[in-house]
């Protein structure tokens, strides 16, 4: 089991839930569609040669910025990952992803 970690603007929030969901994230016993988000501000400064879905080349950029947290399993993290890259709308989207340990009692 995996957990994915992606950060998103409010305006794309649903749009690449959905698509991390639809791919298998999100899943955890008989529920499917979890997650946990917050609402922060995220920070970044596009360089020459970028092109930012916000802001431009030099200039520091403050956005509303959803955390979306979410299990993956194993054999769907894979695709979980390329649904989130196809549906997000930056240039390079900050996510991670964190192998979890099994811990059955």
């Amino acid at each position: 089991m995996y957990k994915l970690c992606f950060y998103v603007p409010e305006s794309h929030v649903e749009a690449v839930k959905d698509a991390v969901f639809a791919a298998g994230g999100g899943r955890m016993g008989a529920y499917d569609s979890c997650c946990w988000q917050a609402l922060g501000q995220g920070q970044y400064r596009p360089l020459e040669g970028s092109q930012p879905y916000l802001g431009q080349a030099g200039k520091l950029e403050q956005v509303a910025e959803w955390k979306v947290e979410m299990v993956v399993a194993d054999e769907r993290i894979h695709d979980a990952v390329k649904a989130l890259k196809k549906a997000h709308p930056y240039e390079t989207p900050a996510f991670e992803v964190w192998r979890l340990s099994d811990m059955q009692f």
